[in-house]
């Protein structure tokens, strides 16, 4: 991975609830990014180099994915709630010397910072939001459309051990199905990552962790957004990919809107992996967004971080 992430430092870092495996580059303000479904952080390996020009970039293998680890799922996928994802991401931060920092999610991690910035507003300078409408929101809206082309939300979310035992039988095919089905750009895809993708992926106890991360979302995280009414205070950058369902299927500034204090965004010409088949109109916007804000920062050196991740 150093050829797709190149002078990026490597971290294991410990959260009260699990172990997160971190890379970290850059010297400007500091930047942390969220990867989605099937993947892990290798999906920002065109982003995070460049982001790293303006910022400290910190990217991450939320829990369950990639190289971090896989707690048990607990009751009703507790453990994969993402109240429980969000705290892992502000304890690294903090680890590495961040109270405040700006944050980007894909797809799960785009709901890993919707979270985290309702729970805690007094660390996200800004954040943004890649290809997705709130949760609560999507369920709350299923029609035919939406069941058929998100069955995977409903599949994913079958109690232990039927998706596990069915994506099991061939991992691969399953990742590389998805990549295509949700994607609409030719060679979007590096095979270096998608290498990557798979290797992790065909972890059976990764498929796990990952299908309780949708079980959380079907039950816990929608009881968490159920009783919180709180609005997000950062301001909210969203991007869509106008060729996807999201960017088709619904009015995604209004979903955002009422959700969130500040909010401005777009579509691209793309599917769903906004970082991957439109890179670098995908990084000019976000830096634009983050750099619009200046404040200090506390943080400790790369190498200082390093000894201090352990």
């Amino acid at each position: 991975m150093t050829t797709l992430f190149p002078d990026f430092a490597r971290a294991r870092i410990r959260t009260s609830g699990a172990d997160i495996h971190v890379r970290v580059a850059g010297d400007g303000p500091p930047l942390l990014l969220l990867h989605g479904y099937p993947q892990t952080h290798v999906m920002w390996h065109r982003l995070a180099p460049v982001l790293a020009r303006d910022f400290t970039v910190v990217v991450t293998d939320l829990r369950g994915y990639g190289e971090s680890s896989r707690p048990p799922s607990g009751v009703r996928s507790m453990n994969y709630a993402k109240r429980a994802m969000a705290q892992d991401q502000v304890e690294v931060m903090a680890a590495l010397g961040y109270e405040r920092f700006r944050v980007a999610g894909h797809d799960r991690g785009g709901r890993v910072v919707h979270r985290m910035a309702l729970d805690y507003p007094e660390r996200i300078v800004r954040a943004a939001v890649l290809d997705i409408v709130p949760t609560l929101t999507a369920f709350d809206e299923v029609d035919q459309q939406a069941a058929l082309r998100y069955f995977h939300w409903f599949f994913l979310a079958q109690p232990h051990p039927l998706p596990e035992r069915m994506i099991g039988a061939d991992p691969e095919h399953w990742l590389r199905s998805r990549l295509a089905a949700w994607s609409r750009t030719r060679r979007a895809f590096n095979p270096q990552a998608v290498a990557e993708y798979v290797r992790w992926f065909s972890h059976p106890d990764a498929i796990r962790a990952t299908c309780d991360d949708y079980r959380a979302s079907a039950g816990i995280d929608l009881e968490h957004d159920r009783e919180d009414h709180r609005l997000i205070q950062a301001p909210l950058l969203v991007l869509w990919g106008s060729l996807g369902f999201v960017g088709q299927h619904y009015d995604v500034l209004a979903a955002w809107r009422a959700k969130a204090m500040d909010v401005v965004g777009q579509g691209l010409p793309c599917g769903h992996f906004v970082p991957e088949e439109q890179p670098r109109e995908t990084g000019d916007l976000l830096t634009e967004f983050f750099l619009a804000t200046e404040l200090p920062s506390r943080a400790l050196p790369i190498a200082s971080a390093r000894r201090a991740a352990g």
